[in-house]
């Protein structure tokens, strides 16, 4: 055999120490990186919320808006005697509205909105609370019409809010 073919010691590999050493360094990695990760999805799930929630009721007040104006064409079919919507989906549905002499559709939703912290629940429409309820006043919802939208949720925010109370 020749003295290329014999390994010497120091050239056999990581030692059982230094494969234990590297094994720590990996597992101190995993356990500080785990809630990083965790924090940065809850983040995330908590700005598509607040997205949700503004275009939601900003497309209930264009909805009032038209209503207040006297635009809404077929507003006894689609709009309670307070001029709000009486279901989410006449969001999405749309309704007439006078434009220019004419009646045209028009739609404040693409979509059912979507609460991140509901996704998979079953219906979709329990992933919502919706109506007037207010905490300080009592005032609660009249089960008529959509006048506002919270998540249905018992999670709460990282900064410590409920979130169904958003």
């Amino acid at each position: 055999m020749s003295a290329d073919t014999h390994s010497h010691p120091s050239e056999r590999g990581a030692t059982l120490v230094e494969l234990l050493v590297v094994l720590v360094i990996v597992s101190i990695l995993a356990v500080t990186a785990v809630p990083f990760a965790e924090t940065t999805y809850q983040r995330r799930q908590e700005l598509s919320l607040r997205e949700t929630l503004r275009a939601t009721r900003t497309a209930i007040d264009a909805f009032h808006e038209d209503w207040k104006t006297d635009r809404m064409v077929n507003a006894p079919d689609v709009a309670s005697a307070a001029g709000y919507p009486l279901t989410l989906d006449v969001l999405i549905s749309g309704t007439r509205v006078a434009r220019d002499g004419d009646a045209v559709e028009r739609r404040y939703l693409r979509r059912l909105p979507e609460n991140p912290f509901a996704k998979g629940a079953a219906p979709e429409a329990a992933w919502w609370i919706m109506g007037y309820t207010q905490h300080d006043t009592g005032v609660a919802w009249n089960k008529e019409d959509v006048y506002d939208l919270r998540p249905r949720t018992d999670r709460k925010a990282l900064d410590g809010t409920r979130i169904e109370d958003w």
